[in-house]
């Protein structure tokens, strides 16, 4: 996964990020978020979609049922679920053949924190599939277009134990280039960076962030 187009509310908005190039749409399902949809709504959208749908989830109750019932791939967890949780929840979306991602809000340019967290996974026997960084703040989950300190990702990505790594928090059009050369992350993920209003996506600025983050990955890795 190298492209991920978070927060989708609509089936429009999910067509044109797949057409433009996107490898992966997110649907959230934290109530306080303005992009939050329901189980429905997920079910009308992402109907024979090809596509890695990922469902965002802020500590909720039972997201693997969600990701059953609504097809998803990946669960991404958002909030303050704590290891034992996260191992739980990894060893039951396994046996559905999904995946989970864990997200980390990163309040000071240093992951020592994300590091300790995930030495504890593997204690307890697993580890999520990838690593997603964003930037903390303190009333939001994410979404916030507050941007990590991109050079401070890339100088201590050894700490993230060789898991993938997807880069989020204040991406755009104009800087995902810079952001994919400097972090060299496995993977980006953007919501607000490509919206005319919460919810509702840009459809040129979704395309020009594809095109953008597609030729910066091409020049690291020398892959198209």
């Amino acid at each position: 996964m190298r492209i991920k187009i978070c927060g989708i509310t609509n089936r429009d908005d999910a067509t044109t990020a797949i057409e433009a190039g996107a490898d992966a749409l997110g649907f959230n399902f934290y109530p306080k978020s303005p992009r939050s949809i329901s189980l429905a709504t997920l079910q009308q959208i992402g109907g024979n979609l090809a596509v890695n749908k990922v469902g965002v989830f802020v500590n909720h109750a039972d997201p693997l049922q969600v990701a059953i019932d609504g097809g998803l791939d990946t669960i991404q967890l958002h909030g303050d679920e704590t290891p034992q949780e996260l191992v739980e929840i990894v060893n039951g979306a396994q046996s559905q053949g999904k995946q989970v991602w864990r997200a980390f809000r990163c309040k000071e340019n240093s992951l020592a924190d994300v590091a300790e967290y995930l030495e504890r996974c593997e204690s307890l026997g697993a580890l999520p599939a990838a690593v997603l960084l964003d930037a903390y703040a303190p009333d939001a989950f994410g979404g916030t277009g507050k941007v990590v300190d991109w050079n401070s990702v890339r100088e201590q990505r050894r700490l993230l134990r060789e898991l993938p790594l997807i880069l989020a928090g204040g991406l755009t059009p104009e800087n995902i280039a810079e952001a994919i050369r400097t972090a060299q992350p496995d993977g980006v993920d953007v919501a607000s960076g490509v919206e005319s209003s919460p919810g509702k996506k840009d459809a040129a600025k979704v395309r020009d962030f594809v095109a953008a983050a597609k030729l910066a990955f091409t020049e690291i890795t020398g892959q198209s």
